[in-house]
C-alpha cells in the first residue's frame, strides 16, 4: 500500500513538473520586451539575443530600398535623441513613411542594426487631429452656429393599438 503511494506521488510530481517546464519555456521563447528607442540605445549589451518591440518615429529621408530586392528595406527610427538603425526584409505597410510611428518586432544585433521580423505603422485618428484643428465631429450637428448633440429618441411608430 505505502509502495502504491508513493509511486502515485513520484508520477504526479513528474508530471507536474514537465508541465510546468513546457509553460515556462513556452513563455520565455514568446515574451517580448517593449522598449522605447532611448532604452534600446542607452542597454544595447542587455537586450543582445531578446526578443524585443521598439516603438519610435522614422527619421526623415531615411528609408532606402535595395534596387535588386524591393522587399529589403532599411531606415532609421528616432525618439527624443536617440535614433536605431533598423533593417526589415518584408511587405511594407501602406502607411509606412518619413515621420510615421512605427512598431518593429525582432532583435538587436552585434552591429547595432535592429533586425526587424515584424513592421507596424500607427495610424494617426482623424477625429482626434480634426479637433485639433477645431473642426466638429461627425456626430455633432451645428443649429445657429452653435453645436449641439442629435437628441436620439425611438421613432413611436405604432401610437395606439390597431384594429383588425
Amino acid at each position: 500500500m505505502q509502495h502504491r503511494k508513493i509511486k502515485f506521488m513520484v508520477g504526479a510530481f513528474l508530471i507536474v513538473g514537465a508541465i510546468a517546464y513546457l509553460i515556462t519555456t513556452s513563455i520565455s521563447s514568446t515574451s517580448k520586451f517593449f522598449v522605447t528607442v532611448d532604452e534600446l540605445t542607452a542597454g544595447l549589451d542587455t537586450y543582445r539575443g531578446a526578443g524585443l518591440k521598439v516603438k519610435g518615429t522614422v527619421v526623415q529621408g531615411s528609408i532606402t530600398r535595395n534596387p535588386d530586392n524591393f522587399l529589403d528595406v532599411a531606415f532609421q527610427i528616432e525618439e527624443k535623441q536617440s535614433v536605431l538603425p533598423v533593417t526589415y526584409t518584408g511587405v511594407t505597410p501602406d502607411m509606412f513613411e518619413d515621420g510615421r510611428e512605427v512598431v518593429i518586432e525582432g532583435t538587436i544585433g552585434r552591429d547595432g542594426v535592429f533586425h526587424a521580423n515584424t513592421l507596424l505603422t500607427s495610424c494617426p485618428s482623424k477625429y482626434e487631429a480634426e479637433k485639433e484643428a477645431g473642426k466638429s465631429h461627425p456626430g455633432d450637428i451645428p443649429i445657429d452656429g452653435k453645436q449641439k448633440q442629435p437628441a436620439l429618441e425611438s421613432p413611436k411608430i405604432l401610437t395606439k393599438k390597431t384594429a383588425i
